[in-house]
């Protein structure tokens, strides 16, 4: 055991560092950092370590330890397909129309028939001797039909599409797809391993009879586990602990009936309940340790046995080329044709196919599958993970080159008119933080001209597990505290698991074209600035004005000071106090004009922003040679909440890692609304 750990310990911790490595540098990429882990995982087996330094890559991965590695690997799969059928709704499946109907049925049959067409040409070449050509062409049929459904609904939630026909549509063919995949692999699968008509017979007869009890028997028994969790309010340790027993036996079950462990593991998350608290809890306490250190030993596990090294004639890279090709016909040219015939435009269509034709992870789980039962030798084994990883890697920059974002957000923007709602984004954290929010995003205007998105981000590095919820608000538990302050307003919620809460913010302001985003205070560990770290992102690429709200009271009152040096940021912070005094007759806003001494005189008064009411602003002029100082003894003179512009006049200069207090910030006797005006004119 001491040799074992001694092997094993730097196996894992290698992997993982290079897996975060390169995955990052990928997700610099645009890309999502699945892909860059599974192409980490490449790196380190023979086709480039082995290559450039066969002495370490020897020592390194002993041929003796990879039977612990494969273990550890596989716990890791079991773990992910859990997670990826608790992500699958059956309900998605119903009534999602024609378009969805129609594109389903053809992003499925067309490659496998293509891929089955395929192994005709293949089997003779590739296939090793003794695999019957009935297995081979329905395992190339269902690699051919796969798409990766965790890494798809990322892209879609990265891009918006989500609530979109693209999005909706897109997601329930790719659910479909997956379990029509992993059905007929199940059955290749239970051929392969049969031994004459009696052990088809048992295989068959067994899976019959582990659905009926799935879903007859099991999902009752796991309707308990969630009854459970909404008594509680939280996943307990016994909870968790039956969940993780059902995926055991039921991964236990199916491997002894001969259709592999990762169809039971699957098949228990999907028959788990689906109450978005308990999916979330769930997901969150296995996500982690699954995708971070369990998922990158399966791809390190799958590097090692990818030779690429064996395609070593131009005829095998022309067969590799041949297996691209026809996995992007069938999925892309067959689930593009099929969409538009169902009344989607070639813009949309054309974005569907090409979200289809990502495979992923998914795809390279089912080609594990098919090397460990003999049925696709180590050379087609290479051909189809190039594929895997070509096929997810085109989709990003091909879905930018037919649905660009700037006509994502033309076709999803609202009409312009002089009934044009304000926008408000409101990214909420906790539920204390939100109420705060909300209280000050309803005074900026009318319910009935005001828009607010409650956005609740998860933070999770690795996402391709998890999706992206549009949730209604009686579902959104740390949103659901806004209800009761929401009446009359027109509040959207909506959550998802974020690798990158700036950007994501940032995305969903342009999305949904926001006029402001209105944030809670944030300092995170490297920065004493409340306009540094996920702040200082938003305001770099949201596109619309920001404002952070630091509360000193319950309740924001209707006395406010704006201090005022002139600057784009200072006139924000006037037009915002304008808004925020407009729909209230006892409301008024003082302007502090600070000037250099001896300038009073020759001062002129800052214009008021269009429909202010001049009854309702006061402008008082100071002179002082340190605004702060000025803006801070005022401010003791009995106001409810300070309305200050983002400029280096207030102490405040924007930096993601500045170590700078704000003294404002600090010494403030009244809540504080810091103002950052977008520069509209900026790319």
């Amino acid at each position: 055991m001491e040799h074992v750990l001694l092997t094993l310990l730097p196996q894992v911790g290698v992997v993982l560092l290079t897996a975060r490595l390169v995955g990052l540098a990928f997700r610099r990429m645009n890309q999502p950092q699945v892909i860059g882990e599974m192409a980490a995982g490449i790196m380190l087996g023979p086709s480039l370590l082995g290559w450039l330094a066969p002495g370490v890559y020897a020592a390194l991965f002993p041929p003796e330890s990879m039977g612990y590695l494969n273990a550890l690997a596989q716990m890791g799969l079991l773990l992910f397909m859990f997670l990826v059928g608790l992500e699958l709704d059956p309900e998605m499946l119903r009534n999602r129309g024609r378009a969805a109907l129609t594109t389903s049925h053809a992003s499925i049959t067309q490659p496998f028939f293509l891929g089955s067409i395929l192994a005709l040409y293949l089997y003779t070449r590739v296939a090793d001797s003794g695999v019957e050509f009935t297995s081979f062409a329905l395992f190339m049929g269902a690699a051919m039909s796969v798409t990766a459904f965790p890494v798809l609904a990322r892209i879609l939630s990265e891009r918006g599409l989500l609530g979109t026909k693209v999005g909706v549509v897109t997601v329930t063919c790719a659910a479909v797809d997956d379990v029509t995949a992993w059905c007929i692999l199940a059955v290749v699968i239970a051929i392969v391993r049969s031994t004459g008509a009696g052990s088809v017979l048992f295989t068959l007869g067994g899976t019959v009879l582990y659905i009926a009890a799935m879903i007859f028997l099991v999902r009752p028994l796991a309707r308990r586990i969630g009854m459970h969790y909404e008594t509680r309010g939280r996943l307990t340790q016994d909870a968790l602990a039956a969940a993780l027993l059902l995926l055991l036996l039921s991964a236990w079950t199916t491997e002894h009936l001969g259709i592999h462990a990762l169809f039971g593991a699957f098949f228990i998350g999907v028959v788990m309940p689906k109450g978005r608290g308990f999916v979330h809890d769930l997901t969150a306490r296995l996500e982690d340790v699954t995708v971070i250190l369990l998922l990158p030993l399966f791809f390190a596990y799958a590097g090692l046995r990818t030779e690429i090294g064996l395609l070593n004639t131009p005829a095998l890279w022309l067969d590799c080329l041949l297996i691209i090709l026809v996995a992007v016909v069938g999925k892309f040219g067959g689930s593009t044709v099929a969409a538009k015939i169902s009344g989607l435009t070639w813009r949309e269509a054309g974005a569907l196919g090409i979200l289809m034709n990502t495979r992923g992870l998914m795809e390279l789980v089912i080609l594990t599958i098919g090397l460990d039962l003999g049925v696709i030798s180590p050379a087609l084994y290479a051909m189809m993970v190039i594929m895997a990883l070509s096929t997810t890697f085109m989709t990003t920059p091909i879905l930018e080159l037919i649905y660009p974002l700037r006509l994502l957000r033309r076709d999803k923007a609202e009409p312009e008119g002089p009934a044009k709602a304000f926008r408000v984004l409101m990214p909420v954290a906790m539920p204390s933080s939100g109420a705060e929010l909300l209280r000050v995003a309803r005074l900026m205007a009318p319910p009935d001209k005001l828009k607010i998105t409650a956005l609740h981000l998860i933070r999770n590095e690795q996402v391709f597990a998890s999706t992206y919820v549009d949730v209604p608000a009686a579902e959104a538990r740390v949103l659901q505290p806004l209800l009761p302050l929401a009446d009359g307003l027109n509040l959207r919620p909506i959550a998802f698991v974020s690798g990158d809460l700036g950007a994501d913010i940032a995305a969903v302001a342009r999305e949904q074209q926001a006029d402001l985003v209105l944030m809670g205070r944030h300092q995170p560990v490297l920065t004493k600035s409340i306009l540094g770290g996920v702040v200082y992102e938003v305001l770099r690429e949201a596109r619309a004005d920001v404002a952070v709200y630091v509360g000193r009271a319950a309740e924001p009152g209707g006395r406010l000071l704006v201090p005022y040096a002139g600057g784009p940021h200072d006139r924000g912070a006037l037009e915002l106090a304008a808004m925020l005094v407009a729909g209230r007759e006892e409301a008024r806003v003082t302007v502090l004009q600070v000037v250099e001494p001896g300038r009073a005189a020759e001062t002129t008064p800052p214009a008021l922003p269009a429909g202010a009411n001049p009854d309702r602003v006061r402008v008082l002029v100071v002179e002082s040679a340190r605004p702060v100082e000025a803006a801070l003894a005022e401010a003791a003179a009995d106001y409810d909440m300070m309305v200050v512009g983002a400029s280096a006049a207030w102490g405040f200069e924007p930096s993601m890692y500045s170590t700078r207090q704000e003294r404002l910030v600090q010494q403030a006797p009244t809540a504080l609304l810091v103002v950052h005006k977008h520069d509209k004119n900026a790319a």
